[in-house]
C-alpha cells in the first residue's frame, strides 16, 4: 500500500489489493516556496471586482457577480516536516514514502534488531508501502492574507449581490400582503449526542494545531490531541521532526490560546510522536481512547486537522479496511522506514491532518492519521500536492498509546523483533530470512527469538498468528503491533513443506 509524506514517490506495494502508486507530494500546513507546503493556492480575484459593497443594485436584471474562477476545491492530507510526512491535514510537508531499506535489502540492522531501511535510495529491497501524510515544509509568511483577501473580495461581490435582490423582493411584493414565518427558539434543531456535530464539539476543544521550525527557518504545520492533564501531546513523528534538534515547536486550540512546546520523544518507526505544553493550563481535557481492536469495517470515523493549514477541520466517513499494511518515509537520504498495520478510512485526509484523532462515533480515538494514497496529479491545488481520493490510513491507537506511554516514561521508543533480518523487496508469497544481516551480520540473531524457534536463512514466513503476511514490510508492520514478551506464532516454508512455531518477541530500544 502506498500512501504519500512529502511528493516523493514510494515503490509499489505487494499487499493485494494493490493501489495505484503515484509519487504524490503533499505538504504541511502552510504553502512552501519549494512545493512542500500543505495549503491550497488562493484563488484568483476576479478583474474589476469590487473593494467594497456597491449601493443596492436597480431591481431590473443586473448580472450577479460571479465567484472567482480557478479556486481550488479540495484540500489535502496531513503535513508532515521536512520533505513529506504522509500526506495527511494540512500539516508539515505531504507524507511521503519512507526510505527504501538497506542497499543489501535486509533487515534488521547489524545489531539484530528490526530496521527500516536505510531511506533515501529505492533501488532493490526499497521499502514497499505508502508514504507519509505530509511533512512540514517551509512556511510562507504571507500566504495566509493572500487567502483573506481573496475570501473579502468574493465576500463583498455576493454582499453586494444579496443587497440588490433584498431590495428587488421588497420592491416587488410591497403591499402584496406575504409574510415570512421564523423559527421559534424551541424550534431550533437540537444535536443530540452521537450526532456528529456532537461528537465535534465535545473533541475539538482537545486538539491542536501543531507548528514545527527548524533551525534554518523551515518547517510545515500538523495536528495533535491532548493525551493527559500533564500536556503531553500525541502526533506523528514527521510532524515535529523539524523541531527536534533545537528547533521551535508551538501549539494553538481552536479558541486561539497558543503555547510554545518541547518534543519529549519520538519514534521514527512507529511515526509516532509525544511533545509536552509549556506552562500548559490546568484545564486540558484529554481525549478518551478507544479500543482499535474492536473496530469493525462499516464503522463511522470523524477525523479532525488542519488541512492545508485549514485548522480546526472536522470530515467523516466509515473504516474502509483494516490491518492494511504500510510504509512511509520522510524520502530524506537519513530517514528511516515507518511501518504500521493501518485502519483505513475514506474520510477526507490532506495535508497537515497528520496526527490528528481519528474518532470513532462515540467521539473515542481509535487511530492517528497519518498517510493517504494520492493519484499524485497535483489535484489542482498548486505546489504539485494532490487530494484526498478517499485513502486514508490511521495508526491503531491501540499500538500509538503503548508507544506515547513509552516515550513519556523514557523518551525512546522500544520495538518488538524476531531476531531475523528479511527482505524488503516486492513479494506476494511471504517474508523471506535473508542470507546475510545487514554489514555482514548473521541473518538470524544467535540466541534470538528466531533462532531459538528454529528457523534459518532462506524460511519464508507466511503467517504470524492469524494473520497473512506477504512480504518482508507487512512481517514488520505486524511485529510492531505487539510488545517485547508476547507470544506469536509463526507459519513458514522450508524446502516446499510448511512448518508452524511459536517463539517470545525480543525487544530494542531506540531508532538508531
Amino acid at each position: 500500500m502506498s500512501t504519500e509524506n512529502e511528493g516523493n514517490a514510494v515503490p509499489p506495494a505487494p499487499s493485494a489489493p494493490p493501489v495505484p502508486v503515484a509519487s504524490p507530494a503533499a505538504s504541511p500546513q502552510g504553502s512552501a516556496p519549494d512545493g512542500g507546503s500543505p495549503t491550497a493556492p488562493l484563488p484568483p480575484v476576479p478583474q474589476g471586482s469590487p473593494a467594497a459593497p456597491e449601493q443596492p443594485p436597480a431591481p431590473a436584471a443586473q448580472a450577479p457577480a460571479g465567484p472567482p474562477q480557478g479556486a481550488p476545491d479540495a484540500q489535502q492530507p496531513y503535513g508532515a516536516p521536512g520533505a513529506g510526512a504522509q500526506q495527511p491535514y494540512g500539516t508539515p510537508g505531504a507524507h511521503q514514502a519512507y526510505g527504501a531499506p538497506a542497499a543489501d535489502g535486509s533487515w534488521p540492522p547489524p545489531t539484530g534488531t528490526p530496521s527500516y531501511g536505510d531511506g533515501g535510495s529505492g533501488g532493490d529491497g526499497a521499502a514497499w508501502g505508502s508514504s507519509y501524510q505530509q511533512q512540514p515544509a517551509p512556511k510562507p509568511r504571507n500566504g495566509r492574507g493572500g487567502l483573506v483577501a481573496a475570501v473579502l473580495v468574493a465576500a463583498l461581490v455576493a454582499g453586494g449581490l444579496g443587497g440588490g435582490i433584498g431590495y428587488t423582493l421588497a420592491r416587488d411584493n410591497d403591499g402584496s400582503g406575504s409574510t415570512t414565518v421564523s423559527a421559534s427558539d424551541g424550534a431550533q434543531i437540537k444535536r443530540a449526542p452521537g450526532t456528529i456535530a456532537n461528537v465535534a464539539s465535545k473533541a475539538l476543544p482537545s486538539t491542536v494545531t501543531i507548528e514545527a521550525e527548524s533551525t534554518s527557518g523551515e518547517g510545515g504545520t500538523g495536528t495533535g490531541f491532548v493525551f493527559d492533564t500533564q500536556g503531553h501531546i500525541v502526533t506523528n513523528n514527521h510532524v515535529v521532526a523539524d523541531a527536534v534538534n533545537g528547533g521551535k515547536l508551538t501549539a494553538t486550540f481552536p479558541n486561539g490560546r497558543k503555547y510554545d512546546a518541547e518534543v519529549v520523544g519520538h519514534a521514527q518507526g512507529y511515526d509516532v510522536a509525544v511533545i509536552k505544553l509549556k506552562n500548559a493550563p490546568s484545564d486540558l481535557k484529554p481525549l478518551a481512547l478507544g479500543d482499535s481492536d474492536k473496530v469493525a469495517v462499516g464503522d463511522e470515523t470523524i477525523a479532525i486537522g488542519a488541512p492545508f493549514g485549514l485548522s480546526n477541520t472536522v470530515t467523516t466517513g466509515i473504516i474502509s479496511a483494516k490491518n492494511r499494511p504500510v510504509a512511509s518515509s520522510d524520502g530524506s537520504s537519513s530517514s528511516k522506514a515507518s511501518y504500521m498495520s493501518a485502519l483505513q478510512t475514506d474520510a477526507s485526509i490532506n495535508p497537515g491532518n497528520s496526527g490528528g484523532p481519528l474518532l470513532n462515533a462515540g467521539g473515542a480515538v481509535i487511530g492517528i492519521n497519518s498517510a493517504i494514497q494520492s493519484t499524485g496529479s497535483g489535484g489542482g491545488f498548486g505546489s504539485g500536492q494532490s487530494g484526498s481520493i478517499g485513502l486514508g490510513f490511521a495508526i491503531p491507537i491501540n499500538q500509538a498509546k503503548y508507544v506515547a506511554q513509552q516515550l513519556i516514561k523514557s523518551g525512546k521508543p522500544v520495538y518488538a523483533k524476531i531476531g531475523a533480518s528479511v527482505s524488503l523487496e516486492d513479494s506476494t508469497s511471504g517474508a523471506k530470512i535473508t542470507d546475510q544481516g545487514a554489514a555482514g551480520s548473521a541473518a538470524v540473531e544467535s540466541g534470538g527469538p528466531a533462532d531459538k524457534a528454529g528457523l534459518k536463512p532462506g524460511d519464508v514466513i507466511t503467517r504470524l498468528d492469524d494473520h497473512v503476511i506477504d512480504s518482508g514490510p507487512t512481517l514488520i508492520g505486524e511485529i510492531w503491533t505487539h510488545k517485547p514478551g508476547d507470544k506469536v506464532s509463526v507459519t513458514y516454508k522450508r524446502d516446499g513443506q510448511e512448518h508452524t512455531v511459536d517463539l517470545t518477541l525480543g525487544s530494542r530500544a531506540g531508532d538508531s
